[in-house]
């Protein structure tokens, strides 16, 4: 058509039609040409050494062969993983920044503290990493063979049978108020600067139990300096198949799994998660990643974001719950 003939009206729907098509064709194109070379950011919200920082430095080297770009660790912690969690949210989304991080930040934090982001619209989820369920245990010195034991204990002396935990506001802590809201048991909670130092006590008995990462607890359970009491998968562990699981005890929505998984800013273009989320689950089947992860103790998963975003909001859900109902407060 003569461009001389188009009505005015028409001409100018059409240069508008124009302006807002040339973003979302560029979005395509950079979807297309993506990393093209450029270096990725994997943002770890956690100090160097812990299970998300080894498991997300072998993973974004396998992903950086993958994509032929380099896929650089940086490790943002502080506040209970919500600072790194920030600087992602904050990031432009293209691709280029990454947050490999864990359920507290995600869906227990968010709801101790004010944030500076929305901690499930600010990301689009790509891939769960894996799994990490919890024992239930006490030091071998103490008298407590079993789940009701403990429980009867905790009923008849309300706030003397004290817990550990890795801190404020982590998973370990949420698993024993849930045990107490469920029960009626009234335990004292003992919060240190990390699992390891909690671990270390209950250990040495000055703290009756906690809910301990299968990983770390396993070997000393072997060895017979901790006692396991229950745990907290779905099913009993192949490597303590006399170890009820907590919902055989009778406990309601008692799974709970330390995941690990994988996020990118919000408005990342689809094309771009769904790349990262083929190459990552790949990398997650090399031998040298099934390896690292049973070592650590990680069931890997590597399941379709979709999957990673409904056990955020579950998980989420559930932790609301449990710290409303005990008014528990970020001290």
């Amino acid at each position: 058509m003569n461009p001389l003939l188009i009505p005015r009206s028409a001409a100018s729907f059409l240069a508008a039609a124009l302006m807002l098509a040339a973003p979302l064709g560029n979005a395509v194109h950079a979807a297309d040409t993506w990393p093209d070379g450029r270096m990725i950011t994997w943002v770890v919200p956690f100090p160097p050494g812990g299970t998300t920082d080894v498991l997300g430095r072998t993973i974004a080297q396998r992903l950086g062969q993958s994509l032929n770009t380099q896929v650089i660790v940086e490790n943002k912690a502080g506040a209970t993983g919500t600072i790194g969690a920030a600087q992602v949210a904050r990031a432009a989304p293209d691709g280029y920044t990454l947050l490999g991080t864990s359920i507290g930040p995600q869906t227990i934090a968010p709801h101790l503290m004010k944030l500076s982001y929305d901690p499930i619209g600010g990301f689009a989820p790509v891939v769960t990493i894996g799994t990490i369920p919890h024992l239930l245990v006490v030091g071998k010195n103490q008298p407590f063979q079993n789940v009701p034991h403990l429980l009867e204990a905790a009923k008849s002396k309300p706030g003397t049978v004290a817990f550990a935990s890795g801190g404020l506001g982590t998973v370990l802590q949420m698993q024993a108020e849930l045990l107490g809201q469920q029960t009626g048991a009234r335990f004292l909670h003992v919060p240190y600067k990390g699992d390891t130092p909690a671990l270390q006590d209950t250990l040495g008995g000055q703290v009756q139990f906690m809910f301990a990462p299968v990983t770390a607890a396993l070997p000393h359970v072997t060895a017979g300096n901790l006692r396991a009491l229950a745990t907290t998968s779905a099913q009993r562990l192949s490597a303590l198949p006399d170890i009820p699981t907590m919902t055989e005890l009778g406990m309601k929505d008692f799974v709970v799994e330390q995941w690990q998984g994988v996020f990118a800013p919000a408005g990342t273009p689809p094309a771009i998660v769904a790349r990262l989320n083929r190459d990552i689950a790949a990398a997650l089947k090399t031998p040298e990643i099934t390896e690292l992860a049973g070592k650590l103790g990680v069931t890997l998963v590597g399941a379709a974001p979709e999957e990673l975003g409904a056990r955020q909001k579950a998980d989420s859900d559930k932790w609301a719950k449990v710290i409303r109902d005990g008014d528990i407060k970020a001290e």
